[in-house]
Protein backbone atom coordinates (compact mmCIF):
# COMPACT_ATOMS: atom_id res chain seq x y z
CA UNK A 1 0.00 0.00 0.00
CA UNK A 2 1.17 3.38 -0.92
CA UNK A 3 -0.16 7.03 0.33
CA UNK A 4 1.81 10.32 -0.66
CA UNK A 5 0.67 13.94 -0.78
CA UNK A 6 0.03 15.22 -3.63
CA UNK A 7 -1.27 18.65 -2.69
CA UNK A 8 -1.02 20.51 0.40
CA UNK A 9 -0.53 24.05 2.00
CA UNK A 10 2.93 23.57 3.11
CA UNK A 11 6.10 21.10 1.46
CA UNK A 12 7.94 18.84 2.18
CA UNK A 13 10.77 20.05 -0.77
CA UNK A 14 11.24 22.80 -2.76
CA UNK A 15 10.90 20.16 -5.95
CA UNK A 16 7.43 20.15 -4.64
CA UNK A 17 4.76 23.06 -5.02
CA UNK A 18 2.43 24.06 -2.28
CA UNK A 19 -0.97 25.85 -2.46
CA UNK A 20 -3.84 25.81 -0.22
CA UNK A 21 -5.27 22.85 -1.11
CA UNK A 22 -5.59 19.14 -0.20
CA UNK A 23 -4.82 16.08 -2.34
CA UNK A 24 -3.70 12.80 -1.59
CA UNK A 25 -3.07 9.43 -3.57
CA UNK A 26 -3.49 6.30 -2.42
CA UNK A 27 -2.52 3.13 -4.01
CA UNK A 28 -3.82 -0.45 -2.35
CA UNK A 29 -4.04 -3.67 -4.45
CA UNK A 30 -7.19 -2.96 -5.85
CA UNK A 31 -7.42 0.69 -6.47
CA UNK A 32 -5.45 3.61 -7.39
CA UNK A 33 -7.53 6.84 -5.76
CA UNK A 34 -7.33 10.05 -5.62
CA UNK A 35 -9.02 11.59 -2.51
CA UNK A 36 -9.64 15.38 -3.71
CA UNK A 37 -7.87 16.65 -6.10
CA UNK A 38 -6.25 20.39 -4.35
CA UNK A 39 -7.39 23.59 -5.73
CA UNK A 40 -5.93 23.18 -9.38
CA UNK A 41 -3.67 21.25 -11.83
CA UNK A 42 -0.57 20.99 -9.03
CA UNK A 43 -0.88 17.49 -7.57
CA UNK A 44 -0.13 16.27 -10.97
CA UNK A 45 3.23 18.03 -11.14
CA UNK A 46 3.87 16.69 -8.04
CA UNK A 47 2.75 13.22 -8.85
CA UNK A 48 5.04 13.33 -11.98
CA UNK A 49 7.45 14.29 -9.56
CA UNK A 50 6.96 11.29 -7.13
CA UNK A 51 6.94 9.14 -9.79
CA UNK A 52 3.08 8.36 -10.11
CA UNK A 53 1.30 7.46 -13.24
CA UNK A 54 -2.01 9.10 -12.91
CA UNK A 55 -3.14 7.35 -16.31
CA UNK A 56 -4.06 4.43 -13.75
CA UNK A 57 -6.66 6.22 -11.16
CA UNK A 58 -9.65 4.29 -11.30
CA UNK A 59 -11.31 6.19 -8.30
CA UNK A 60 -11.70 9.99 -7.39
CA UNK A 61 -13.48 11.53 -4.02
CA UNK A 62 -14.26 14.55 -3.45
CA UNK A 63 -14.43 15.47 0.07
CA UNK A 64 -17.08 18.77 -0.29
CA UNK A 65 -18.08 21.22 -2.11
CA UNK A 66 -15.40 23.06 -1.69
CA UNK A 67 -12.82 24.66 -4.28
CA UNK A 68 -9.75 23.55 -2.49
CA UNK A 69 -10.74 19.94 -2.93
CA UNK A 70 -12.32 19.78 -6.39
CA UNK A 71 -10.41 22.48 -8.16
CA UNK A 72 -8.32 19.68 -10.26
CA UNK A 73 -11.40 17.53 -10.91
CA UNK A 74 -11.21 18.89 -14.39
CA UNK A 75 -7.78 17.99 -14.87
CA UNK A 76 -8.11 14.26 -13.33
CA UNK A 77 -10.64 13.75 -15.71
CA UNK A 78 -8.83 14.45 -18.72
CA UNK A 79 -5.44 12.13 -17.47
CA UNK A 80 -7.60 9.28 -15.95
CA UNK A 81 -11.13 9.61 -17.86
CA UNK A 82 -12.45 6.32 -16.95
CA UNK A 83 -12.24 7.01 -13.29
CA UNK A 84 -15.29 7.11 -11.19
CA UNK A 85 -15.95 10.14 -9.86
CA UNK A 86 -17.78 10.10 -6.43
CA UNK A 87 -18.99 13.33 -5.21
CA UNK A 88 -21.87 14.01 -2.23
CA UNK A 89 -25.06 14.97 -3.06
CA UNK A 90 -25.19 18.94 -2.38
CA UNK A 91 -21.46 19.42 -3.59
CA UNK A 92 -22.79 21.90 -6.21
CA UNK A 93 -24.33 24.18 -3.64
CA UNK A 94 -23.56 28.03 -3.71
CA UNK A 95 -20.68 28.47 -1.09
CA UNK A 96 -19.46 31.17 -0.13
CA UNK A 97 -17.01 32.60 2.39
CA UNK A 98 -17.92 36.25 2.69
CA UNK A 99 -18.58 37.63 -0.80
CA UNK A 100 -15.86 35.04 -2.19
CA UNK A 101 -17.56 32.03 -4.00
CA UNK A 102 -15.86 29.06 -2.89
CA UNK A 103 -17.30 25.97 -3.94
CA UNK A 104 -16.64 24.31 -7.60
CA UNK A 105 -16.88 24.56 -10.94
CA UNK A 106 -20.07 23.72 -12.67
CA UNK A 107 -18.71 22.00 -15.68
CA UNK A 108 -18.03 18.48 -13.03
CA UNK A 109 -21.52 17.95 -13.38
CA UNK A 110 -21.59 17.31 -16.70
CA UNK A 111 -18.63 14.66 -16.73
CA UNK A 112 -19.57 10.77 -17.70
CA UNK A 113 -18.34 9.26 -14.78
CA UNK A 114 -19.56 11.21 -11.92
CA UNK A 115 -21.41 9.08 -9.22
CA UNK A 116 -23.86 10.90 -6.76
CA UNK A 117 -23.65 9.57 -3.63
CA UNK A 118 -27.22 10.72 -1.24
CA UNK A 119 -25.95 8.60 1.80
CA UNK A 120 -23.78 5.65 2.95
CA UNK A 121 -21.95 3.95 0.09
CA UNK A 122 -20.26 0.43 0.08
CA UNK A 123 -17.84 0.56 -3.31
CA UNK A 124 -16.46 -2.90 -2.27
CA UNK A 125 -14.92 -4.79 0.32
CA UNK A 126 -12.24 -2.67 0.70
CA UNK A 127 -13.53 0.95 0.30
CA UNK A 128 -16.39 3.07 1.72
CA UNK A 129 -18.28 6.26 2.16
CA UNK A 130 -20.13 7.53 4.69
CA UNK A 131 -21.87 10.93 5.24
CA UNK A 132 -25.04 12.49 7.90
CA UNK A 133 -21.95 13.60 10.64
CA UNK A 134 -24.66 15.38 12.96
CA UNK A 135 -23.15 15.55 16.02
CA UNK A 136 -22.19 18.82 17.49
CA UNK A 137 -19.15 18.40 19.38
CA UNK A 138 -16.69 20.38 19.23
CA UNK A 139 -17.49 21.92 15.59
CA UNK A 140 -14.79 24.09 14.31
CA UNK A 141 -15.29 27.92 14.79
CA UNK A 142 -14.23 28.40 11.32
CA UNK A 143 -17.47 27.53 9.75
CA UNK A 144 -18.97 30.37 11.31
CA UNK A 145 -18.41 32.86 7.91
CA UNK A 146 -18.58 29.80 5.75
CA UNK A 147 -22.27 30.24 3.98
CA UNK A 148 -24.86 28.56 1.37
CA UNK A 149 -26.60 30.51 -1.04
CA UNK A 150 -28.13 27.73 -3.09
CA UNK A 151 -31.93 29.01 -2.23
CA UNK A 152 -30.51 32.67 -2.76
CA UNK A 153 -29.86 33.98 0.89
CA UNK A 154 -26.94 33.92 2.80
CA UNK A 155 -27.74 30.41 5.48
CA UNK A 156 -25.14 29.17 7.60
CA UNK A 157 -23.50 25.92 5.92
CA UNK A 158 -24.13 22.39 7.75
CA UNK A 159 -22.08 20.65 5.55
CA UNK A 160 -24.45 18.08 4.39
CA UNK A 161 -22.36 18.12 0.97
CA UNK A 162 -19.42 16.47 3.05
CA UNK A 163 -18.21 12.82 3.08
CA UNK A 164 -15.03 10.51 4.12
CA UNK A 165 -13.41 8.28 2.70
CA UNK A 166 -13.00 4.65 4.99
CA UNK A 167 -10.01 1.92 3.66
CA UNK A 168 -9.76 -1.44 5.07
CA UNK A 169 -7.61 -4.10 3.88
CA UNK A 170 -4.62 -5.99 5.53
CA UNK A 171 -2.46 -3.20 6.54
CA UNK A 172 -5.58 -1.58 9.07
CA UNK A 173 -8.41 0.92 8.89
CA UNK A 174 -7.67 4.13 7.09
CA UNK A 175 -9.99 7.34 7.61
CA UNK A 176 -9.74 10.52 5.26
CA UNK A 177 -11.40 12.95 5.37
CA UNK A 178 -11.15 16.80 3.71
CA UNK A 179 -11.39 19.65 6.15
CA UNK A 180 -13.70 18.13 8.98
CA UNK A 181 -15.88 20.86 8.82
CA UNK A 182 -18.49 18.67 10.86
CA UNK A 183 -15.44 18.40 12.94
CA UNK A 184 -12.83 15.69 13.88
CA UNK A 185 -14.62 14.45 16.87
CA UNK A 186 -18.39 14.31 14.98
CA UNK A 187 -16.22 12.39 12.62
CA UNK A 188 -15.16 9.65 14.60
CA UNK A 189 -17.91 9.56 16.28
CA UNK A 190 -19.96 8.41 13.10
CA UNK A 191 -16.83 6.48 12.58
CA UNK A 192 -17.52 3.83 14.98
CA UNK A 193 -21.30 3.67 14.92
CA UNK A 194 -21.24 2.51 11.64
CA UNK A 195 -17.67 0.39 11.66
CA UNK A 196 -17.28 -0.23 15.10
CA UNK A 197 -13.90 0.73 17.01
CA UNK A 198 -11.07 2.93 16.12
CA UNK A 199 -9.56 3.51 12.92
CA UNK A 200 -5.27 3.06 12.59
CA UNK A 201 -5.00 5.81 10.39
CA UNK A 202 -6.53 9.50 10.09
CA UNK A 203 -5.56 11.94 7.00
CA UNK A 204 -7.58 15.06 7.53
CA UNK A 205 -7.60 18.95 8.02
CA UNK A 206 -9.11 20.05 11.49
CA UNK A 207 -9.86 23.72 10.15
CA UNK A 208 -8.97 25.12 12.93
CA UNK A 209 -7.07 27.56 11.15
CA UNK A 210 -7.56 31.60 12.23
CA UNK A 211 -5.37 34.87 10.66
CA UNK A 212 -6.00 36.54 13.89
CA UNK A 213 -5.34 34.79 17.18
CA UNK A 214 -6.78 32.25 18.99
CA UNK A 215 -8.72 33.42 22.11
CA UNK A 216 -8.38 31.68 25.19
CA UNK A 217 -11.49 29.14 24.98
CA UNK A 218 -10.33 28.80 21.33
CA UNK A 219 -7.29 27.53 22.44
CA UNK A 220 -9.20 25.14 25.25
CA UNK A 221 -11.50 23.78 22.59
CA UNK A 222 -8.60 22.52 20.27
CA UNK A 223 -6.54 21.19 23.04
CA UNK A 224 -9.43 20.04 24.41
CA UNK A 225 -9.61 17.97 21.03
CA UNK A 226 -6.23 16.70 20.97
CA UNK A 227 -6.41 15.33 24.65
CA UNK A 228 -9.18 13.34 23.04
CA UNK A 229 -7.54 11.96 20.00
CA UNK A 230 -4.35 11.19 21.79
CA UNK A 231 -6.80 8.53 23.95
CA UNK A 232 -7.24 6.50 20.86
CA UNK A 233 -4.91 4.34 19.46
CA UNK A 234 -4.64 6.09 15.92
CA UNK A 235 -2.34 7.93 14.21
CA UNK A 236 -3.53 11.70 12.45
CA UNK A 237 -1.78 13.11 9.50
CA UNK A 238 -2.94 16.55 9.35
CA UNK A 239 -2.23 20.20 7.98
CA UNK A 240 -3.72 21.90 5.37
CA UNK A 241 -6.87 24.20 6.83
CA UNK A 242 -5.55 22.97 10.96
CA UNK A 243 -2.96 25.46 10.78
CA UNK A 244 0.26 25.68 12.03
CA UNK A 245 -0.70 27.33 15.03
CA UNK A 246 -3.09 24.80 16.03
CA UNK A 247 -0.34 22.01 15.24
CA UNK A 248 1.98 23.50 17.24
CA UNK A 249 -1.10 23.81 20.41
CA UNK A 250 -1.56 20.27 19.40
CA UNK A 251 1.53 18.08 19.51
CA UNK A 252 2.89 18.52 22.82
CA UNK A 253 -0.81 17.03 23.85
CA UNK A 254 -0.67 14.28 21.13
CA UNK A 255 3.31 13.35 20.28
CA UNK A 256 4.19 11.14 17.53
CA UNK A 257 0.21 10.43 17.35
CA UNK A 258 0.00 13.76 15.55
CA UNK A 259 2.09 14.29 12.49
CA UNK A 260 2.30 16.89 9.33
CA UNK A 261 0.96 16.38 6.19
CA UNK A 262 3.13 18.22 3.33
CA UNK A 263 3.03 18.16 -0.49
CA UNK A 264 5.67 15.43 -1.76
CA UNK A 265 5.22 13.57 1.49
CA UNK A 266 5.40 9.43 1.26
CA UNK A 267 2.85 7.62 4.11
CA UNK A 268 2.85 4.09 4.71
CA UNK A 269 5.35 1.75 2.66
CA UNK A 270 6.77 2.90 -0.25
CA UNK A 271 9.25 1.14 -1.91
Amino acid sequence: MKIAVLSEDTSCGAEYGCEHGLSVYVETDMHRILADTGASGLFAQNAERLGIDLTKVDTVVLSHGHYDHGGGIMTISKIAPDAVIYARKGVFGEYYHGDKYIGIDKRIRELKNLFIVSGNYTVDNEMSLFSDITGQRMRPDGNRVLTDRSNGSDVPDRFSHEQCLVISNAEGKFLLSGCAHNGIINILDRYREIYGGEPDVVISGFHMTKKTGYTEQEKEMIIKTAEELSRMNTVFYTGHCTGMAAYELMKPVMGEKLRLLQSGMRIQKWK
